[in-house]
């Protein structure tokens, strides 16, 4: 006899209101995911989609350095399948100090740095360790899940609307109103969604606004503003533009600064789940214990090979240029279409490229009216015209907190090849004239 469990779930239907906690349903689904359904759903109907929805990777296209895999199988085979360190294991802690040292000229202490499953769960884990609930936390949109760490926090959200001559960053004359209330301020840069990088003069101005208000706080005895830069896309910086840190910037800053990386995006290992918080001792010892009893930690074998991959600059120097390269002509590519269609009098434009796997794409096209009929009102009529009538997938930046109305979309190239890049602007420009 089977007993039917789900019968046995629909027999009390007034538990599923009350089992569960009503602060997760503060909590929404990813509306990428829900994109990429939709995206699925065609493709098995037989339609061609070019999808430039992922952030992630294809293996095909895109494949982890060959140094990596051989690694992470020598350490398997070498019996690396117990439990790590929740802070991570030493070897990797001494890596990335190591890379950093050479790389961005940053001398860090090896007890600053915590691994974890990916970037998630140091980012959760800082939250937790220097957000209260009630706490006020200011980031910008659009901007990649801030608002869903916020809630999981019982923080309270401040969104910064940006402007796309900022490259979609913050300003220190935004911040200025929150300084006093504020207790965390996360950037991104290269940023998801829009691929722009921050500048001196951006960075620059925000760290001079929270050393100034943190001096205010010190001689106040109050709890510091701290800032969490999310830098996982570092490595991917074109030329014309620089990667910058805020210690680098304001040495002052370390303090208060917690930083983000991992392997995910710079060696297209997204599924390896290796990534990394680098902040004040102090800050990693109260994140250290979370991330333990959640089980949040890296595998150990991956953990072994990334650090002999990033100890190993001649490894990386082998994988890094080719790989780089091939996404900034993927962009570049989007960019210098896109570029060409305005010119000629077509409502559509987009940023310089700059880093990461994507290029902002605006659309200036609500309105109108297109080819296929379809009335086009907001910034989710845009992607479904998109989608439907030219077989392009993208991510609307409404989906990462921007105000309805832009325009703006994101396009990420991570599983897309240089066929699809050109097959992508033939049909952008076939719908975009079809407009009425």
């Amino acid at each position: 006899m089977t007993l039917d469990v789900s019968a046995l779930y629909d027999a009390v239907p007034d538990v599923a209101p009350r089992a569960t906690a009503p602060s997760m349903d503060i909590l929404k689904g990813s509306s990428i995911l829900a994109i990429a359904g939709e995206v699925k759903a065609l493709q098995a109907e037989g339609r061609t989609i070019h999808n430039l929805t992922i952030g992630d990777f294809d293996p095909s296209v895109f494949p982890v350095p060959q140094g990596l895999v051989d690694g992470i199988k020598a350490q398997l085979d070498a019996g690396a399948t117990n439990y790590p360190p929740a802070v991570g294991v030493q070897e990797l802690r001494d890596a990335v100090t190591t890379l950093y040292r050479r790389e961005l000229g940053l001398d860090f202490p090896a007890d600053s740095v915590i691994v974890g499953s990916g970037a998630r769960p140091p980012i959760f884990a800082a939250f937790r360790a220097i957000v209260e609930p009630g706490d006020t936390v200011v980031f910008p949109v659009p901007s990649w899940n801030v608002e869903h760490y916020v809630a999981l926090n019982g923080g309270v959200g401040v969104r910064l609307v940006t402007r796309p001559e900022d490259g979609f960053m913050p300003t220190a004359e935004q911040l200025a109103p929150h300084l006093a209330t504020a207790r965390l301020l996360v950037i991104n840069s290269p940023q998801n969604p829009s691929g722009s990088v921050i500048d001196e003069a951006l960075l620059g101005g925000l760290c001079d606004a929270i050393l100034t208000e943190n001096a205010r706080r010190r001689e106040a005895g109050e709890r510091p503003l701290m800032l969490m830069y999310d830098a996982v896309y570092w490595q991917l910086v074109f030329e014309g533009a620089t990667h910058l840190t805020p210690m680098g910037l304001r040495p002052e800053m370390a303090p208060y600064t917690i930083m983000i990386d991992a392997i995910s995006k710079s060696w297209a290992a997204t599924g390896l789940r290796v990534g990394w918080g680098v902040a004040p001792p102090w800050v990693v010892a109260k994140m250290k214990p979370l991330i333990g009893h959640m089980g949040a930690w890296a595998a150990k074998a991956e953990q072994l090979a990334t650090a002999a991959l990033l100890a190993d600059p001649s490894g990386l120097g082998g994988f890094m240029p080719a790989f780089k390269a091939q996404i900034q002509d993927r962009l570049s590519t989007l960019a210098e279409g896109i570029a060409q269609m305005g010119a000629s009098g077509l409502p559509v434009r987009s940023l310089d490229v700059q880093g990461a796997i994507y290029l902002s794409l605006q659309v200036d096209a609500i309105g109108r009216t297109s080819g296929g009929g379809r009335t086009l009102s907001t910034d989710e009529d845009l992607r479904a015209w998109l989608l439907h009538e030219a077989g392009i997938a993208v991510v609307p930046f409404t989906a990462f907190g921007y105000p309805e109305g832009s325009g703006w979309m994101r396009m990420s190239v991570g599983s897309v090849s240089m066929d699809a890049v050109h097959a992508t602007l033939a049909s952008l420009k076939a719908a975009l004239e079809a407009l009425r």
